[in-house]
């Protein structure tokens, strides 16, 4: 690491790759991914739109309790995840199901937790996925502390944090920037800048020139980049995993990117921006650029496209299947998870459950 603030210091601009009308945008330093990851990427991308739409159904449905939609931020979701090795860790916020689900969790289990059931519904371990966080900025710390035991251990372990720009006003955010800083952890705090958190835009929040700018006062190299370019994304992010697993420390990446849709389906976002702020966003879809991208140098065919959409028509089949069929509660699974070792009080509590539950039965 260094503490030459020119180093630490992120582009003027977002690094771009494709601009929004599908067209290559070079970059010094920066070759476009090779043709196979970007189809890749564009699978994922697919199956990530069905997704959130989907999900957005099963909440209309009542399958879902809540769904924060990363609807237009799908090129963020895929991105993190391919730039990962089998090894790394994903530390998601609850905007990042989609992200959850490009890293091979089960769709089911990836939305129990918005469903109202578990706390997650997908076993971290196996997965090396963290479980979802609802409240802000706290999982970064538990990141760092992944990432600084793979250190100590010798590992070659990177774990992506992901947070959005409402997360960096917490303390929660600066704590990790400074430990993961200090201890060089293998680390990369990757912000999803959507403009806002819930109905509180981003000048609301800092008057920092960039969110990346804030790894400055930690000696994190900071980096900006088109949040919608999955291309540049993928360049982007994979220099940042490569940094932090060379032992380079921390790294930090800011996308610049926009919340289309509501923050969940309780929210009503005509209350604080008008339709004319979300329209110029539409025509930068992550899809779209790809796809434009993608059919100019033939680098796609109609049948890769058709297997896709069926892929993940498949996917949305299968969360169709799994959310609309009712869940047995077992009252045991409030104390079964509490303790190790459940406490005298704890089995006291569960005998008088027990016992309202079987007088409820006998009536």
């Amino acid at each position: 690491m260094t503490r030459d603030a020119a180093h630490l210091l992120p582009s003027t601009e977002p690094v771009t790759l494709i601009d929004p009308d599908g067209h290559p945008v070079p970059h010094v330093g920066l070759d476009m991914p090779d043709p196979q990851a970007l189809v890749h990427a564009y699978a994922a991308l697919i199956a990530a739109r069905r997704f959130n739409d989907q999900a957005n159904a099963l909440v209309r449905q009542g399958r879902l309790a809540v769904y924060p939609s990363s609807h237009g931020q799908e090129a963020c979701q895929v991105a993190c995840v391919q730039v990962l090795g089998d090894d790394d860790w994903l530390f998601p916020t609850y905007r990042d199901s989609a992200a959850i689900v490009a890293r091979g969790v089960d769709p089911v289990q990836a939305l129990t937790l918005l469903r109202g059931d578990w706390h997650s519904g997908y076993d971290p371990l196996a997965t090396r996925v963290a479980p979802q966080a609802t409240p802000l900025a706290t999982h970064l710390l538990h990141a760092v502390g992944v990432a600084h035991a793979a250190r100590l251990r010798g590992e070659p372990t990177v774990a992506m944090a992901l947070c959005g720009d409402g997360a960096t006003s917490e303390g929660d955010f600066h704590e990790a920037l400074n430990f993961a800083a200090v201890f060089r952890t293998p680390a990369v705090f990757f912000i999803q800048n959507n403009e806002y958190a819930i109905s509180v835009p981003l000048s609301r929040q800092t008057a920092a020139p960039s969110l990346a700018h804030k790894g400055i006062g930690y000696g994190v190299q900071g980096e900006r980049v088109d949040g919608n370019d999955v291309a540049a994304l993928l360049r982007v992010l994979g220099t940042a995993v490569e940094r932090a697993r060379s032992g380079a420390g921390p790294q930090l990446v800011e996308a610049h990117t926009y919340r289309v849709q509501a923050h969940t389906n309780a929210d009503d976002p005509g209350r604080y921006r008008s339709a004319d702020e979300v329209t110029p966003w539409l025509s930068r879809d992550p899809i779209t650029r790809l796809t434009t991208y993608l059919d100019d140098r033939n680098l796609i065919g109609a049948a890769e496209k058709t297997a896709f959409a069926a892929r993940a028509e498949d996917l949305a089949e299968r969360m169709r299947a799994g959310l609309n069929a009712e869940t047995v509660a077992d009252y045991r699974d409030l104390f079964t998870h509490v303790y190790a070792e459940p406490t005298a009080q704890l089995l006291e509590q569960q005998a008088m459950v027990a016992d309202e539950l079987s007088r409820e039965v006998a009536r």
